[in-house]
């Protein structure tokens, strides 16, 4: 039997896809978008048996195990193996699956090259490994059905050789967790509608459509003023969400006594849940004084964009009026409860690792290759932690997009006072380098664990001059470094990341680096870091884990 705890089926919900629309998922399976969940489980599983070593011929299961694999999954019955369509996916059930010897494939060069194509996830940016991942993938694929003698248009055959290249290159990735979920993350690119001929004849009744909304909205401007426009109902357009009852917000929200609050964002008030099938959650319940463009704005923004360090937007729903949007669960919270506990104190070297696991998220999100999106609203808050502390930046409610030709927009001005741009306050222009002084604010936080709380205007100028102070040797070091930890820093890494957190707090946003620099010296340092606690370590006892540094130490 598959092993489907290691890597549960998620997420849980209600499909927004209507059951009837087909796609090509993974361009290989013919099935609906609401199966694709069961693909990636079903994947991963197989993925993990055959890192085991539990397959030594085929990476295919007997005709007998698969079907004792095809029932429905517990977090979301109506979805199964067999109902997507999946259950011809055995030994026997295809020329590629009857044919595939499995210490050949492991032993080619196309093998060997994809597996070596889908890594890096979460060093570069995610969409040109990303590129590189799928191409490589569809290759593994084409030369398996090469080998095999079957035609491309046969959809058994391209379904069951698509599958096994996805499950031999993740098993190729399996140990390395970034580079794993990264390759699932990014496999929907690789889906397809299932004809040309429909795409044309949407494309025609959405003209016709348009033309009809044109032809009644100047009726109607004639009889009375145009209503404020309300989010839409239809989430059909956000592929790869679910959408939630508002009796399945209300059960998961009920989980306890009362109702536990994480936060309030800039949008709305943020709530713990429990989904039925246990899996915890963050449910954020928008206000209902706020416009919907920023619900809008933050559904678009995270269903488009996939990256490690940024959180992950699981499902939203829109019912009576209300509005919610289901993500995610952070178990440690966000950045500036940890900097003012107590109890424990994050280390030196966890620091440097938030910082350059954010910069990296913000990299993703500035050089996208559709446009830049502007965050507006980095702050230590909407910056979470998971169980592990990995970094995760959140609450897209103000973020903004600029396009390919775009360098700035003049806009309403929104954020957070503190960590706002002077440049962006005085004229309301909106530029990427807007994010990075928001960035420098943080990165002068963590380094002096000071104004974590109630960050005003006058106490950002304290936070910024006396950086800039330390920065040009007019005052010592240890001045400006977090007393809490007791001196345990690398003073070489600590004056080159306060050096380019001084630049990224620049006045004028022609003085501040671009967020490939930020992102180039805080790497190094992080590798700086890596390489000191190996040579400490080597020093000492070599059996030592790697593993402490990186979390919070007790006081």
């Amino acid at each position: 039997m598959l092993n489907f705890t290691a890597f549960p089926y998620e997420p849980t919900g209600e499909c927004t896809s209507k059951d009837d629309e087909k796609i090509s998922v993974w361009d290989a399976m013919y099935t609906t978008r609401c199966c694709r969940n069961a693909l990636n489980a079903a994947a991963k599983a197989l993925a993990l048996n055959l890192n085991a070593g539990n397959a030594t011929t085929s990476l295919f299961l007997s005709q007998q195990q698969w079907q004792n694999c095809s029932g429905p999954f517990s977090r979301q019955p109506s979805v199964s193996l067999e109902g997507c369509g999946l259950q011809s996916l055995y030994t026997g059930g295809s020329r590629c699956s009857t044919l595939l010897f499995l210490p050949t494939l492991l032993q080619s060069k196309v093998y060997e090259a994809a597996v070596q194509n889908c890594s890096g996830f979460a060093a570069v940016e995610f969409d040109g490994v990303c590129g590189g991942c799928l191409a490589a993938v569809a290759e593994v694929k084409r030369a398996m059905m090469d080998d095999f003698g079957v035609r491309g248009d046969d959809q058994n055959e391209n379904g069951a050789c698509g599958f096994a290249a996805v499950v031999a290159v993740a098993a190729g990735r399996i140990g390395n967790r970034s580079d794993f979920d990264g390759l699932f993350q990014c496999l929907p690119a690789l889906d397809t509608s299932n004809s040309v001929a429909k795409a044309i004849v949407a494309a025609i009744a959405v003209v016709v459509v348009l033309l009809l909304i044109v032809l009644l909205v100047k009726h109607a401007s004639k009889k009375k003023k145009k209503a404020k426009p309300s989010a839409s109902n239809d989430t059909s357009m956000w592929s790869g969400l679910y959408r939630f009852a508002k009796e399945e917000i209300d059960r998961a929200l009920d989980f306890g006594s009362e109702r536990t609050s994480l936060g309030r964002g800039s949008a709305g008030q943020v709530y713990k849940g429990i989904l039925p099938s246990g899996q915890q959650v963050a449910i954020k319940k928008i206000f209902q004084s706020n416009t919907s463009d920023s619900f809008i704005r933050e559904v678009e923004g995270l269903s488009r964009v996939r990256h490690p360090n940024l959180v992950c937007l699981l499902g939203c729903c829109i019912e009576n009026g209300e509005q919610y949007l289901v993500y995610e669960y952070c178990e440690q919270g966000n950045l500036a409860q940890h900097l003012l506990r107590k109890d424990t104190v994050l280390t030196w070297e966890l620091r440097v690792k938030i910082l350059r696991d954010c910069a990296l998220a913000l990299r993703y999100l500035h050089l996208r290759v559709d446009g830049c999106i502007v965050h507006r609203d980095i702050k230590l808050t909407n910056i979470l932690l998971t169980e592990k502390l990995e970094p995760k930046l959140s609450d897209f409610g103000l973020a903004r997009m600029l396009g390919m030709d775009e360098t700035k927009v003049f806009t309403d001005v929104r954020g957070t006072i503190g960590y706002m741009d002077p440049e962006y306050m005085s004229n309301a222009k909106l530029t990427c380098a807007s994010d990075i002084y928001s960035f420098g604010i943080v990165a002068l936080q963590l380094l002096s664990g000071q104004k974590v709380i109630d960050l005003d205007l006058d106490a950002r100028d304290q936070l910024t001059r006396k950086a800039k102070d330390v920065n040009m040797g007019l005052r010592a070091i240890s001045d400006f470094e977090d007393p809490r930890l007791k001196g345990n820093i690398n003073k070489a890494d600590f004056e080159s990341i306060l050096q380019i957190a001084v630049l990224c707090v620049a006045k004028s946003s022609k003085g501040r680096p671009t967020i490939d620099i930020v992102f180039e010296e805080l790497d190094k340092a992080w590798h700086n870091t890596i390489a000191n606690e190996r040579a400490k370590q080597e020093m000492t006892s070599p059996a030592t884990s790697l593993s402490k540094p990186w979390e919070a130490v007790p006081v």
